[in-house]
């Protein structure tokens, strides 16, 4: 075993973390959704999401069977929902492709989707002890501080080089744990800010430290200023103090997530309304703005209370828009709920 994972793993058995929900049974299945779920996430966020969704779905049949929605609720909050979708389409394809029961080749699981290399790999390494390497966010900070390599992990170059030392050090046994070391010691001591340096069993050979460049590595992302969007969020309400919510097409921002009907700053709220909902509006009043950030925009919300008088669309008529009491029941986006809650 080479020197590198045999201090990894060395660490790893005296300050590991062995109490993690998906490591008391690494079933094939409960380690895919563990992945899927801290693909970038922190531990700590996930493990209640996990805890709740192993109980509702404790394997690839009951997953299949549930409705994207059903799904997306108890994803609601976690972010990045196409993991969810991408999670529920792949439950489907292994009851399909492989009677309810997860693939264990590479190519196999590498082909479903929402899976890439690393995830592949972590999986087949935590679940049956498969010597498969991985380079998730953490293991590339580990690396590039430990090589000193200079460059953005994300450009083919510098990512390339990430793979081969990652392949160099991941040893022929006890893959499953050095996995979960490499992993935790980039979450826990080889942090992106203020790395906990005097406690890293790799600091005596970690070239950034020698030279004095744990702050500056790995190379940040080039910065570039994201666009600012504008909209109007509609909290729509009734006599019947029913919210109108829209349901959101299955790809895209917040995909298939409830959400306010919406509309550009410029549009008239009370004439939009109408034409639009068949909603005649009694009073409307703006909110303040707040901004929510995506991975590629600003957007800046404006919420805007809105009462109707009239009901207009019915439940029962509508696919995309409905009339809804019970919030608590639906999978909202993260702004919309904190908006219909606040309210």
């Amino acid at each position: 075993m080479n020197v590198f994972a045999a201090s990894l793993l060395g660490w790893y058995r005296q300050y590991g973390r062995f109490d993690l929900p998906w490591q008391q049974d690494r079933s094939l299945y409960r380690t895919w959704v563990s992945e899927i779920m801290l693909q970038q996430t922190q531990v700590a966020t996930v493990i209640p999401y996990y805890e709740r969704f192993i109980q509702h779905f404790p394997d690839c049949d009951s997953l299949a069977r549930a409705s994207v929605d059903d799904v997306l609720l108890l994803w609601s909050g976690l972010g990045y929902y196409s993991r969810a979708r991408n999670l529920h389409k792949a439950a489907i394809l292994v009851v399909e492709k492989f009677k309810g029961r997860f693939p264990f080749r590479y190519d196999e699981v590498l082909a479903l989707p929402g899976i890439g290399p690393s995830t592949a790999g972590a999986i087949l390494a935590q679940a049956l002890g498969k010597r498969h390497t991985i380079l998730d966010g953490n293991v590339k900070r580990v690396l590039a501080r430990y090589h000193a390599i200079d460059g953005w992990p994300g450009q083919p170059a510098v990512e390339k080089q990430l793979w081969q030392w990652a392949e160099d050090h991941t040893p022929e046994k006890d893959v499953a744990d050095y996995t979960q070391a490499i992993m935790d010691l980039g979450a826990t001591i080889c942090t992106r800010a203020a790395a906990k340096c005097e406690l890293c069993p790799l600091m005596v050979e970690c070239r950034a430290y020698l030279q004095g460049r744990v702050a500056e590595l790995p190379t940040k992302k080039p910065k570039k200023a994201l666009p600012v969007r504008k909209k109007r969020l509609l909290i729509i309400r009734n006599d019947k103090g029913q919210y109108l919510l829209e349901k959101r097409p299955p790809a895209g921002i917040w995909g298939g997530l409830w959400s306010l009907p919406e509309l550009v700053m410029e549009q008239q709220v009370d004439e939009s309304v109408k034409q639009n909902w068949q909603l005649t509006v009694s009073e409307y009043r703006d909110l303040p703005v707040f901004r929510h950030t995506f991975s590629h925009f600003h957007l800046d919300i404006t919420p805007c209370e809105v009462q109707v008088v009239s009901q207009g669309l019915s439940v029962a008529d509508n696919n995309v828009y409905q009339w809804q009491t019970d919030i608590t029941k639906l999978a909202l986006a993260a702004p919309v709920s904190a908006i219909l809650q606040s309210g």
